[in-house]
Formats: structure tokens, sequence, C-alpha cells
């Protein structure tokens, strides 16, 4: 059951690995500070915010934003640290609100990894206050509590740090403001979130009492994880060229709604669907936030399904027990006909819910489909005609399709799975087991085959999406194992070179990018873009490995989570191919590998979860067509476009 707190208020934590989910009615800045036994930050160290979003058993978004994820794991902490304190601030700039009493009170819940709510504070009576220690987390006899604490800091948080005993809090302060001001202007705004009953409506009565899931922030302008830009991912080329890993169309000010393109429908019909009906300053934006529109009512609609028949599964429980009780009722034909009502009630309400659900899902269905035949390349699937009439463009889009989500109670509509680019997360492809029936009806051999072959459509797919040129394929496969799959991206020519095979290639691989990352990070840090070797390639590159950990010896798993952790911001990213069980034997120095990179499957598996309703989407790799050549040539048409920008 949730504790709903009120200040000063505290609760005994369940579980050590959590999250905490913050809601506020307008962007802020999620961070947190690790105390000692009184309760002191010892440094800059201990403070994670969007400029350092880690730090060991904790990590907090990179931007600011209306609604965060803060990640918890309690026994990760260093042994001195016995408080964890969340703090909350505005973001400073023109036209912000410059206190918290002109917003509406931000909301904090403390969950489990399943969603499950442990406790609730909503931080009402703020003022001038401009920073906030939200709640706080703290270790008391071997045990660990949460307490609401809802204080406020007119000083904003220079004044918060200060009491929390930074040596320099004013400088902490502005670091952190600047990296946000820097997001901020780099950042699109995010889809608006749909009212009540403005796409999807969903029943009325008691039936769907407690049905209405919560409206989901829209993921990634937040995404599915809100990671935002970081700060220090711009600078300038050896020539004078900005070199720039953020999207360079995203707009600070609020995105116009679409254009009007359809006669609206007639009194009690639905709307008729149409292709970009959404916000957004272009049609690929449009698009985008769209999609996850359509994602947002799925979720809600199958949620508000699931909690009917849950609903009415537990109604006819309590008829049957209210029934029941009465021992008379248990003989003759009284026991029997309340048994049938009840269930009869069970059934009514069930169909009702399922009416509901099946209105939905034919209005999303029609939606989907006007809007994927209208899908340009980077978001379509590669079935879709679009392919056939591909150029390689002049300019980045804002997202990439990785594949298809969908859910057991609508197994014919697919919601587009779109990442932001640049990525800002690398990517694992599982090539083991799982729990998923297709899985289990697949070979090991088969598992490895798909997962190399997704690996391959993937780094195809970023290749035709970006300029000429300004993406380049990195292959370390130490046993020549993929040699087969591999054949598109080789036989194109597109790789920046031969995939690098044997413990002596993937040295000279990973010694290379991450000499890149070095470059990259000090000329930003030190403002001397010009001092970069002429010889460098600043555009984005992507590593793919395959048969991890074969070949790799400790320095090079030591180089490979510093490309995971460090490469993103700079335009380096990776992209994994392996069995999660075969890495086991280098331990846990590997869990925060893991952790920090998107998972995705070679065939259908439903272990992706979404933290605002609790569903358990299925995920499914985009296949090119049976016997289509679509690969193979839009890969030749990236091999001549980068040729002829050599020449």
């Amino acid at each position: 059951m949730t504790a709903e707190l009120v200040r000063g208020q505290n609760h005994t934590l369940p579980q050590t690995r959590l999250e905490i989910r913050v809601s506020a009615g307008s962007p802020v800045v999620a961070g947190a500070t690790l105390g000692d036994e009184r309760g002191t930050v010892r440094g800059a160290e201990w403070i994670a915010h969007p400029a350092a979003h880690r730090v060991p058993g904790l990590e907090v978004s990179r931007q600011a934003a209306a609604d965060h994820r803060l990640a918890v794991d309690l026994d990760a902490l260093p042994a001195e640290v016995h408080r964890v304190t969340v703090v909350l601030a505005l973001p400073m700039g023109a036209g912000r609100p410059v206190s918290f009493g002109a917003v509406a009170a931000p909301f904090v819940a403390v969950t489990g990894l399943d969603g499950t709510e442990i406790a609730t504070f909503t931080l009402t009576g703020l003022d001038t206050e401009s920073a906030v220690s939200a709640l706080e987390l703290y270790r008391r006899q071997g045990a660990w509590k949460v307490r609401a604490v809802g204080q406020g800091y007119a000083a904003g948080l220079a004044g918060l740090f200060a009491d929390q005993g930074v040596a320099e809090a004013a400088e902490t302060a502005a670091a952190i403001q600047e990296a946000v001001a820097s997001g901020l202007a780099r950042s699109v705004t995010p889809p608006p979130r749909t009212t009540e009953g403005e796409r999807v409506r969903h029943p009325a009565g008691p039936a769907a009492a407690g049905a209405q899931a919560p409206a989901p922030p829209v993921p990634e302008a937040q995404p599915a994880e809100p990671l935002g830009d970081p700060a220090s991912a711009r600078t300038e080329a050896p020539g004078g060229g900005p070199i720039d890993y953020a999207h360079p169309r995203r707009q600070t000010s609020a995105p116009p709604p679409p254009p009007p393109t359809a006669p609206p429908a007639a009194p009690g019909q639905p709307a008729r669907p149409v292709a970009g009906d959404a916000t957004g300053w272009s049609m690929d934006e449009r698009l985008y936030n769209q999609i996850w529109g359509m994602f947002e009512d799925l979720a809600r609609a199958v949620a508000a399904y699931r909690s009917a028949v849950d609903f009415a599964e537990s109604r006819m429980d309590q008829e049957l027990d209210r029934a029941l009780s009465d021992p008379r009722n248990r003989i003759g034909g009284a026991g029997d006909r309340a048994r049938e009502a009840a269930r009869a009630k069970r059934d009514e309400l069930t169909g009702r819910a399922r009416e509901a659900l099946e209105r939905d899902l034919a209005q999303l269905a029609a939606e989907s489909a006007v809007v994927e035949p209208a899908l340009p390349a980077a978001y379509a699937g590669w079935d879709n005609p679009v392919w056939h009439a591909y150029r390689v463009p002049m300019e980045i889009p804002m997202a990439l399709r990785l594949g298809d989500l969908r859910l057991g109670e609508a197994p014919d509509l697919r919601i587009p799975l779109l990442v932001r680019l640049p990525l800002e997360r690398g990517i694992w492809i599982d090539s083991g087991r799982t729990a998923s029936e297709t899985a289990a009806s697949t070979t090991g051999d088969q598992l490895r085959g798909l997962a190399v072959e997704t690996a391959v459509t993937l780094a195809a797919r970023l290749l035709a999406v970006y300029p000429a040129g300004e993406f380049s394929v990195h292959v370390v496969d130490p046993a020549g194992s993929a040699a087969g799959q591999l054949s598109p991206l080789v036989g194109s020519g597109v790789l920046a070179g031969p995939p690098a095979a044997g413990a002596e290639g993937v040295a000279s691989v990973l010694a290379h990018l991450t000499r890149r990352v070095d470059l990259v990070q000090m000329a930003i840090r030190a403002g001397a873009a010009d001092a970069l070797p002429p010889d460098l390639d600043t555009g984005e590159h992507l590593l793919i490995v395959n048969d991890f950990p074969h070949g790799f010896d400790d320095r090079a798993v030591t180089q490979l989570r510093y490309l995971a952790d460090e490469g993103p911001s700079v335009g380096v990213h990776l992209l994994m191919v392996a069995d999660r069980e075969d890495a086991r034997a280098y331990g846990p120095v590997l869990d925060p590998l893991w952790r920090s990179l998107l998972r995705i499957t070679p065939v259908a598996d439903d272990h992706l979860a979404d933290p605002w309703v609790g569903h358990a989407w299925t995920y499914e790799p985009l296949r090119t067509p049976q016997g289509s050549r679509v690969l193979e040539q839009v890969l030749a048409l990236v091999a001549e476009a980068r040729r002829g920008g050599r020449r």
C-alpha cells in the first residue's frame, strides 16, 4: 500500500533498488546529493546533476524536464554515505518561472523497479523558493527509510548546497545552471500531452473506475528515457565548422499546431485520421509526435481495459464472499443463483470494457493505416515504398526507427519504436536465449545469426539517414564468426575498414576510437578545437562488437566501458551483439555497461517495460522482406555518395 507522506513524515523502504519519479507543471532540474552521517556533502563528486548525471548507486536525468526518473541502488552507494537527498530546482532563463510559488506543486514518488509506488509526497506550500530538498533516503540502524522534507531555498541551488556543506556551493550551482541552459537551448519542445478524451475515450462508469492510466510523459523529448544533450557537446572543427552532436533543428519555442488537412468528423463519429496530425515545426516532427501519441493512446486504452477486467473480477469475488458468508446460502439453489448472478455481472462489465477497447483499437488501427505509408525513410519499415525512391539525405532526421512495439490485446497493431538522433545511449542486441516463445523455438546458432543480421540492418539504417561521409561504421568480429551476416556491409564498401579480427584487431579499433573521444573531449573542455589533428574525423562513429567477450582482455573491456559512457556525448556510439550469460565471466564489472545500453532482441520478446502504466511491450526487430534486395540497393547508394564526396 502506498504511503502518502506529509512534510517530516518517514516510511521504511522495503527494497534497495528504487526509482524516484518527479512530476512538475513546468521543466525542473532534478538532482541528488550524497551525505555522510552528519548530512554533509563532501564534495562535487557527491552531487548528481545533469552535467554529471551518475555517481555510485545513483543516476539522474541529463536535462530539465517536467517528468523525471531517478535510478537508485542503495547497496551500491559508498559505505560512508548515509543520506541521499533528492533536489529540485527551477532552470534559469528569460521567460521562465523564478519561484516554485508560480508553478504547480511538484509531485515525487518512490517506486520499486516494477513501478509499484512505495511512498509519495506533494510539495505544497512553496512560495519564493527556486530550489528545494524534496525528500531524503537515509540509513538508520542498518535499514533505509524515506522522509518527506520539502525544505525550500530562496537563494536557489547555491543556498541549498551551502546548507549541505558544499565548499564551493555558488560555483557548483552556477555550473549546473549553465549546463541546463545549454541543454535547453538545443532541446525540442516535447509533444503536448493529450487531454482526457482528446484522442481515445475510455469507458465510463464503475467498470472504469480506477482504470484510467496516468498520462505517460512523452518519451524522449523527455523518452522512453529522458536524457538530454550533454552541455559540452559542441565545439568547432579544425576547419572552422561546428562539431555538434545534437539535433540541428531543435527549437526552444512551442511548435505551431498542425494545419487543417481534413474536414471535421460528423457529430458522434470518430475523427478521421490524418498523417501528421500533431504539433511540430516540420512534417517529420509532426509524425514523430503523432507516433508517440499513438503509443500513449494504446498504453492508456489497454491499461483502462485491464483495470476494468480486474475490477470486474474483484467485484465478482466480493459478491460471492458476501452471498456465501451466510451458511444458509451454501446449500440449495440460493448459492448457485448467487454464483450465476455474480458471473453474469462480471461478464457484462468485461464485455463493456472489451467493446470500449475495440473501439479505441479500431481508431488506432485506422490512424496507423494512414500514418505508416506517409513515414519518411528514417521512420519507415523496410517494406515501405519510400525506400524505392531513396536518396542520400542532406541532413540527419529527428529520429530513427529501431523496430515495432505491440501489446497482447492488440497483436496486429504495431507502434514504431523511435529513438532520437543522435543516439544518446548505445544498444545491446541480446544473442542469448530469452523466455519468449519465439526464442525458445530457435536454436542458439540461429539466434546469434539473427542478432548479427539485426545489427547489420540497424547499421545500414544509420548510414542511410546520415549525409554522406558524416557517419562511419567500425566492426569488431574477433573470431570471424559473422562473416556471412556482415557481407552486405563489407561487400558494399561502406565500412570504415575491414572487420577487425583477433585480439590485436580489437585493441587497434578500441585504441583508435578511444583516442578520438579523448581528443574531442579535451578540445571541448579547453576551447581549443583548432588544435585537433587535421586528419581527425569529427563525424559520428558506430562500433559494432560481435561475439563479446571473445578477444577482449581487461584493458579492452575497460576501453569498451569508457566508450559506452563517454562516447555518445562526442559522437561515438556502441552496438553490442552478445549473450549476457557469456559475459558473466567478468562479474559485476560489466553490469554498468549492461544497464547503460538499450537492450533489444533479434526475435519478438516482451522485455521492454514502460514505467507509466506497467505494460510489458513486445519488441519486434525490423526485417527486410523475403527475397528483397532493398538493403543492398540502399547501401550501394550510400557507398556511391561516399565515393563522390571523396573526389
